[in-house]
């Protein structure tokens, strides 16, 4: 273990206020199998196996993603100091307990799983010192991510919450009433923010209170909190059905609509007038040096915004090069930058209806489908639905999202696709969204993890935004080998949206590091690419509400990609590409300087 950030983890054991649960100042689950002459390997196990099981009360929100059972008193936790706290002296004490195993003595799977265990636990430390809570927690969430955009899809039919039996109606009921509490918490994180002069851009302020007035349009019998008592299973008694109706209903009148209402009045009437007229995040007090955390957070390596912005400016000269020769192809003479227009603006390149999208995916999935055995040994039980994104939601979303399914594979995956003002969608980026957010994008990579359960709770549930999202970038690019690119149109779509992944490199450096401003950052998405004005506002936005995530994409991307060339060089005729996919997904989502350790001991074990 690196001893300079060893010795960070002991400086923080002093000092830190007691858990509220039990674990004692060592290990139980460690202690008690070094007495029972344990390997090196069960004691991590039980390691593991001690700190996911204070999960619940110190990360209620993810045990919610994880299908785990949240307790109404820690979900009323949130945006509190004492979670805080907790999560804290949590990471300390499982930080100090797996200093105390000997990762020499562990198999290569269990350092693989110690290496990102230890990973995480030094970040979780780091992100809750003072100094940076400073300037995170009094911003607890904004448009593109936190409670009050994720609450309703959570607690739907069509969330993560389990709707089997009266308990779980009972068990999620208790959840929605403390969301007011939970809101109330939040404004007082805000107006902390207001004093220390540490608040979100207006833009994003505007955003959020236009979210919150389409939710509230919509009647409590409509809404996405009621949705769960429109159709019961057979395991609730129909001698309950109406009272649980009527609970619900009471719950989101009386309680969570005038939560909402009173974040709306807090935000449009207090917080706005003192949000930032700026966008990027140096603007804001502190903000530079925080930038560069969330770098290393997102991409899981320490780079240098400079670094990012000359690699972006590099990738978009090359991709255009690319665009240029298509558009060759597709016999258009003008300019390039006119052919971005002529996309724009020719009703033949973006759909008429919503059913031109769902009968678009369902073709590309037919055929994706039919390619997969050639390149993967094992595809996932759970199944992939596809789906327009809810109408209060679409409007402010990307052209398409994933949401996970269970880990038993009952509720299946989904892929959202975006149709809200459809002259502004395309037809020509159809295929390798489809193959970013489902098949064999995010939908293989999550759900494989979610299913293998020889891998510890964290790596299936886990994961980083670099290993993430630049493997459904790299899955992207199969779609040559797939043949689905054959098609001009597809091949630009491809293509269109790797420029984009490019641009975001410039883009979100541009705006956090240098000084650019929104309309800036827009209208060289627009110069440099086809993306609509929707899309590009739309992304602009999503970088500014949340800074660096953007750049993990093709980062994580280019690492997939040299690793694969890598291989295929070191092993020649020896080269198996399912094998190799088979590495990259085994574990779990991987930090990116692991998951290259990983692959340089497979390559040495099958040469």
């Amino acid at each position: 273990m690196d001893l300079r950030r060893a010795g960070l983890a002991a400086l923080l054991l002093a000092g830190i206020p007691a858990l509220s649960m039990p674990p004692a100042a060592a290990s139980v689950a460690t202690a008690a199998a070094h007495r029972r002459g344990q390997s090196e390997d069960a004691r991590l196990v039980a390691l593991f196996a001690e700190d996911a099981r204070r999960l619940a009360a110190v990360d209620p929100l993810e045990a919610l993603y994880r299908g785990e059972e949240v307790a109404p008193a820690d979900f009323a936790a949130l945006y509190t100091d004492a979670l805080d706290r907790r999560a804290l002296d949590s990471a300390t004490h499982s930080l100090r307990a797996l200093q105390a195993i000997d990762r020499s003595r562990l198999s290569p799977e269990n350092r693989i799983s110690y290496d990102v265990f230890a990973r995480a636990k030094q970040e979780d430390i780091a992100w809750l010192q003072p100094g940076v809570r400073a300037l995170t927690r009094v911003r607890p969430f904004n448009h593109f991510a936190g409670l009050p955009v994720e609450f309703p899809t959570l607690m739907s039919s069509e969330g993560v919450v389990t709707f089997a039996g009266e308990a779980d109606y009972r068990r999620a009921l208790a959840l929605d009433g403390q969301f007011a509490t939970v809101i109330d918490t939040a404004i007082g994180r805000f107006r902390e923010g207001m004093a220390a002069g540490v608040v979100e851009p207006k833009l994003t302020v505007r955003n959020m209170i236009g979210q919150i007035d389409a939710l509230l349009a919509q009647p409590v019998e409509k809404s996405p909190f009621y949705s769960p008592v429109l159709a019961f299973p057979p395991d609730v008694p129909e001698a309950q059905r109406a009272a649980l109706r009527q609970a619900y209903a009471r719950t989101i009148d009386d309680g969570i609509y005038p939560a909402y209402r009173r974040l709306r009045s807090f935000l449009a009437e207090e917080y706005l007038p003192a949000a930032r007229d700026t966008v990027g995040l140096s603007a804001m007090p502190g903000g530079a040096p925080l930038y560069r955390k969330l770098i290393e957070r997102e991409t899981t390596l320490p780079l240098d915004p400079e670094t990012l912005h000359r690699l972006g400016l590099s990738e978009v000269v090359r991709i255009q090069k690319a665009m240029d020769g298509v558009r060759r192809e597709m016999g258009y003479q003008g300019t390039l930058a006119a052919f971005f227009d002529h996309i724009r603006e020719d009703p033949q390149f973006h759909p008429r209806t919503r059913a031109d999208l769902e009968r678009g995916f369902a073709e590309i999935a037919r055929k994706v489908e039919a390619q997969i055995p050639r390149f993967f040994k094992q595809v996932p039980r759970t199944r992939l639905l596809v789906q327009p994104y809810p109408a209060y939601r679409e409007q402010y979303e990307p052209g398409g999202g994933y949401q996970q399914g269970s880990a038993d594979g009952t509720r299946p995956g989904t892929f959202f696709f975006n149709a809200y003002d459809l002259p502004s969608r395309f037809l020509t980026g159809m295929a390798t969204l489809y193959l970013h957010e489902g098949t064999p994008g995010h939908h293989f990579q999550i759900s494989l993890a979610r299913e293998n359960e020889a891998l510890p709770e964290f790596q299936r549930s886990g994961g980083n935004s670099a290993f993430v999202e630049g493997w459904a970038l790299y899955a992207e690019t199969l779609g040559y080998e797939m043949g689905l690119y054959r098609d001009p149109m597809q091949h630009w779509g491809t293509l269109d949206d790797e420029m984009l992944r490019a641009m975001r490199l410039v883009v979100d450096t541009g705006l956090h590091a240098k000084g650019w401003s929104r309309e800036q950052a827009i209208a060289y998405m627009l110069a440099n690419s086809g993306m609509g004005r929707t899309d590009a506002a739309a992304e602009v936005d999503r970088y500014i509400a949340n800074p660096a995530q953007a750049l993990s994409y093709k980062v994580g991307s280019m690492t997939i990609q040299r690793l694969r060339r890598k291989a295929e060089a070191a092993l020649g005729t020896r080269f198996d590409i399912r094998a190799f996919h088979e590495q990259v997904l085994g574990s779990g989502a991987l930090p990116l300087a692991v998951l290259e350790a990983k692959i340089d001991r497979w390559i040495v074990a099958t040469r």
